[in-house]
């Protein structure tokens, strides 16, 4: 089974709360958890007007593909009741995949890796947590490297 990342951040209502439901939804979905990182409080980024995140990266396995895996991360949004009002805006749990094995996927409804995970200190600061030395094909250096070398200025602290 591949290895895949994802990522999870709540800033409606109970954050902790949300990602450990999002979490504890993931195997029945068909995603086997394997690591979870430590949670994060973040700053808003993009869209600043809203509440701090808490942000978590998970570390896991799955026999579904690409599309499907999607499918089934949307539908734990849905089940968690997930209401985005507006792209970048707050959200009760928002789930996205970052890295599917060694794949390199650009389709309009997903791209792997993720777009812009390697600009954001939510992100690659849990992912290197939990996997200092991934290196994806495509990337320039390891997590913890692209971590040391981001100049992103948003906050991000251990909750």
């Amino acid at each position: 089974m591949p290895i895949v990342y994802l990522s999870l951040g709540s800033n409606v209502g109970d954050r902790e709360a949300n990602l450990r439901a999002a979490i504890a939804a993931l195997p029945p979905a068909g995603v086997h958890v394997k690591q979870i990182s430590s949670i994060y409080e973040t700053e808003p980024v993009d869209y600043l007007d809203q509440p701090w995140f808490l942000n978590c990266v998970v570390e896991a396995e799955t026999d579904l593909q690409p599309p499907a895996l999607l499918q089934a991360l949307r539908a734990v949004e849905a089940q968690l009741g997930n209401k985005k009002e507006f792209a970048k805006g707050p959200r009760k749990i928002d789930l996205d995949i970052l890295l599917y094995g060694a794949e390199t996927i650009a389709t309009p409804d997903l791209q792997i890796p993720h777009p812009r995970m390697l600009s954001r200190r939510f992100v690659l600061t849990p992912l290197a947590e939990i996997a200092s030395t991934l290196k994806h094909p495509s990337w320039p250096a390891t997590t913890a490297v692209l971590l040391e070398r981001l100049t992103d200025p948003s906050q991000v602290r251990p909750l």
